[in-house]
């Protein structure tokens, strides 16, 4: 039921004036019908004011309670809902909504002053400081989109997205803004033109300007100790703390930044955690973590990634300018003190170590080690499939979900072996087997990196064992409730669902794809009046319908491996081929046990 407001009354009045209070005309300030004027002392109104009830008290740490009410502060044009505090504004509040039960106190000034979108339609310079890859960011933005729109740059589809975010940016601008039910915002300076959601807390924040913090009841926002944010989204669940610096930035569900980390034109999505160092140009999809000093990413796109102590890249041709970019791939890894001169492309699941400054192309052999000697590049392709962080890295990612929204922004399969990962792995055994057919060498070059005849032939047999491992793990949990000696049983088992899903996938930043099903998406943006609701609900399909795009692919592919047509296959072959299974998976399992 909507609140019921009234003007004041004289004796009212009467009382404000008493206690300090002031207003150029007390007719431009109504109240709810519950209100108390005792509990309002030394504010100065302005504009047209709306007040709530003050029923409330607030029980502080450490026992000390205060009651609701506003107290020794000017407020101009305002909404203030009901048991609301307000004490200690050191200039003062304008053109604000402030809903139930927030607390504001000890600060300088919280101020909408022209019309404003809260830091939608910010234009971001991820991935290339040049602004070739530039992407307007919203409420709304999830790692998928932002890949779409980043890294596909067909003019229809940048200029259908670009348009699509401006009108939802235009339909929320407003000349009044928003801070939630039950926020706390407590020594902190000035926050200008920012929106705030429910139960979001802001501690000590020095400024916040030009954005929204997108804060939910069930999944808050913390925001503390020295933060400064200009044109920026913050999501839910998300904390800042410790001196943060961030500038044209969007920040998704789940995320840590803090201890001094800065960001210029930066995207961070969900679960990602930015700690001491700094950030240029990045696109930073999902899990992906930065905790140590002196450590640079710039102008690159990263995913489950790790970035190690010192770790540093460098994008500037000192003759074109900084207009050079780095491709890494899910789950690398930057030693400490490692360095990549830009352009690079790192292979899925690559660990980086040492200076590396002939621009390496590791993409089609990923689960390799990349290391310097003497200056050198050299690859020992797939060696970190038998490391045993690995295989701790597969299972950590899905503990470290740190959103509890209900509406998740961001889509992620953390299966680190999936239809993309496996089909790298089985061309990169292709490409070895085609290497090791030439006449042998003692290195062999590919792609700037050199490839020692010991490290080819042991990335033979571990990328051999990773597609064993695979196809066994799938076929016994396709199998797992079928009779293995019946053939028609088998056979149906096998049957795939359509064929969506067959031939090449792409990596989504964190949602492996089919690529004819993004294709598809492209089309229809690029052709069709696709609002971005019904962009998101399709990048939700991909999501939804993963496990039956992977098991047509597994069918498709598991054929393929193994040799054989559908009808051909029988009870012995599974046998045999799970026994191979369970050959290589006690090979693996003593090569994870024995790694050092």
């Amino acid at each position: 039921m909507a609140e019921k407001y009234r003007s004041l009354s004289e004796n009212e009045i009467a009382k404000l004036l008493s206690g300090g209070s002031t207003a150029p005309d007390w007719q431009n300030v109504e109240v709810n019908q519950n209100f108390n004027p005792e509990y309002v002392v030394n504010v100065h109104f302005s504009g047209k004011i709306t007040l709530g009830a003050f029923d409330k008290t607030f029980e502080l740490s450490g026992g000390l309670r205060q009651h609701s009410g506003l107290y020794n502060c000017i407020i101009h044009n305002c909404v203030i809902g009901n048991n609301v505090y307000i004490n200690k504004i050191h200039n003062y509040i304008a053109n604000y909504t402030i809903g139930d039960g927030t607390f504001i106190e000890n600060c300088d000034l919280l101020l909408t002053d022209t019309d404003s979108s809260f830091g939608n339609g910010v234009s971001v310079k991820v991935l290339n400081e040049s602004g070739s890859h530039s992407i307007k960011i919203f409420d709304n933005l999830n790692a998928q989109l932002a890949y779409i729109f980043t890294l596909y740059r067909q003019p229809a589809l940048t200029d259908r997205l670009t348009e699509k975010i401006d009108n939802y940016a235009e339909s929320i601008t407003k000349t009044i803004g928003e801070i939630g039910e039950n926020v706390k915002i407590i020594n902190s300076g000035t926050i200008k033109n920012t929106r705030i959601g429910d139960n979001a807390d802001i501690f000590g924040a020095v400024s916040l300007e030009n954005g929204s913090i997108n804060s939910e009841s069930d999944a808050p926002i913390f925001i503390a100790n020295g933060v400064k944010m200009s044109n920026f989204i913050v999501s839910s669940n998300s904390r800042i703390s410790d001196f943060a610096l961030l500038e044209n930035c969007f920040v998704g569900q789940g995320c840590k930044i803090g201890k001094q980390f800065s960001a210029i034109d930066s995207l961070f999505f969900a679960n990602c955690e930015m700690f001491h160092g700094e950030a240029v140009s990045v696109f930073a999809a999902p899990h992906s973590v930065s905790h140590h000093k002196s450590t640079l990413l710039i102008a690159g796109i990263y995913s489950f990634f790790n970035a190690g102590s010192g770790a540093n890249q460098s994008n500037h041709n000192y003759g074109l300018g900084a207009i050079h970019q780095g491709i890494f791939e899910r789950g690398v890894k930057l030693g400490s003190s490692s360095y990549l001169l830009l352009p690079v492309k790192i292979g899925a699941f690559t660990i980086v170590a040492g200076k590396h400054k002939s621009h390496p192309d590791t993409l089609e052999l990923p689960f390799s080690y990349l290391l310097e000697n003497e200056g050198e590049s050299y690859l020992l392709p797939a060696r970190n499939f038998v490391n045993a962080g690995f295989e701790r890295d597969c299972k950590k990612f899905l503990q470290r979900d740190n959103r509890a929204s209900l509406n998740q922004l961001d889509f992620i399969v953390y299966e680190q072996l999936n239809p993309l990962t496996v089909k790298a792995i089985r061309n990169a055994l292709d490409l070895l087997a085609t290497l090791q057919e030439e006449e042998k060498k003692e290195i062999y070059t590919y792609k700037n990196c050199k490839i020692t005849y010991k490290a080819l032939r042991k990335g033979i047999s571990y990328y051999a064992m990773a597609i064993d491992l695979f196809f066994g793990n799938e076929l016994n949990r396709i199998l797992s409730d079928v009779d293995l000696n019946n053939s028609d049983e088998i056979r149906k088992k096998l049957q795939a669902d359509g064929i969506a899903g067959n031939g090449d996938w792409l990596d989504l930043a964190g949602l492996p794809v089919p690529k004819s099903e993004v294709e598809k998406l492209l089309n229809q943006i690029e052709n069709d009046n696709l609002s971005l609701v019904q962009i998101n609900a399709a990048i939700r399909q991909f999501a939804d319908n993963y496990d039956k795009y992977k098991h047509n692919w597994l069918i498709e592919n598991i054929l393929d491996v193994f040799g054989k047509n559908l009808d051909e296959i029988g009870s012995d072959d599974i046998k045999m081929w799970l026994n191979l299974h369970n050959i290589q998976k006690q090979k693996y399992l003593e090569l994870m046990l024995n790694d050092k």
